[in-house]
């Protein structure tokens, strides 16, 4: 139990027990089922169990089994769901695994989660957009976003080193994954991570430059930045105006060390910024 729990910070109802890290439904069943015996008792105290897996070990029977323990998420690594990529990153099922194992869960009254990780060994942006859209038609209950990350002494390292791999910039992943944003917001879709925990270990042993530990704030730095060059394109710079925001989306509007006010500013625009909390986290109009 978290130490926010116990000190009453946050009401256990609001939480839940998970499983990650690996494919549960995949390990040892004797193991999986003793996990779920330890974890059941306390199923009355949080909202639930949440589990990640494989597309490929999901089965009938594996769903009555995380049923009968009062499982009530699963999350599939589906990763994407262009097959070439899937096969070249030696993934082990195909997207068709995905559509199926997905309405199977739905079936049984489980809150589905899809897990993609965008800039893949083989993937592009417009492949990528293609998995965001497919995820889109299964309609999960929520979705995770991790960016290729490269490791040390992997595979993937070694086809980088190699340069058979490209992996995306920074600043690709985070046009991209501004989008991907958008897109699942719209329809509806929560996102419930995106990019990866920070740790010591993963800064240290990660090659290339595309990772930030505060990889979600720039990519709502950039959905603002994008919206606001959108709204303003008709507006003469020399006449000054009133940005109209969510009080809460602030530092989302200012960017990283205001790096989007600076650029607004640099552009020539005039403005000032007032508060409209009936907005949307990423929606301004102007006056």
């Amino acid at each position: 139990m978290s130490d926010a729990v116990k000190n009453g910070n946050v009401n256990p109802k609001d939480t839940e027990i998970a499983f990650f890290g690996g494919s549960f439904t995949a390990i040892d069943r004797d193991y999986m089922l003793s996990l779920l015996i330890a974890a059941k008792p306390f199923t009355e105290i949080f909202s639930g169990i949440r589990i990640s897996t494989r597309p490929d070990y999901i089965d009938n029977e594996i769903l009555n089994i995380l049923k009968s323990f009062n499982v009530t998420a699963v999350e599939l690594g589906a990763q994407s769901m262009d097959d070439t990529v899937l096969t070249a990153n030696e993934r082990g099922h195909s997207s068709k695994d995905v559509i199926e194992a997905s309405k199977l869960i739905k079936s049984y009254g489980f809150n589905l989660g899809l897990q993609m990780m965008t800039g893949l060994y083989k993937s592009t942006v417009p492949k990528d957009i293609y998995t965001a859209k497919k995820f889109i038609e299964i309609s999960p209950s929520t979705v995770r976003i991790y960016p290729t990350v490269i490791m040390k002494d992997t595979p993937l390292a070694t086809l980088y080193q190699n340069g058979k791999f490209i992996p995306y910039t920074l600043e690709q992943s985070v046009d991209l994954c501004a989008e991907l944003i958008s897109m699942f917001e719209n329809a509806g879709i929560n996102i419930i991570r995106l990019g990866l925990h920070y740790s010591d270990s993963l800064k240290d042993n990660s090659l290339g430059n595309n990772y930030h530990p505060a990889f979600k704030e720039l990519c709502e730095n950039k959905i603002f930045y994008n919206e606001f060059l959108q709204t303003v394109k008709n507006i003469n710079k020399q006449s000054p105006f009133t940005v109209f925001i969510n009080e809460k989306s602030l530092s989302k509007f200012l960017g990283q060390k205001k790096s989007n006010i600076n650029k607004f500013e640099k552009y020539g625009y005039k403005f000032d910024i007032k508060f409209d909390n009936t907005l949307g986290k990423y929606n301004l109009y102007i006056k």
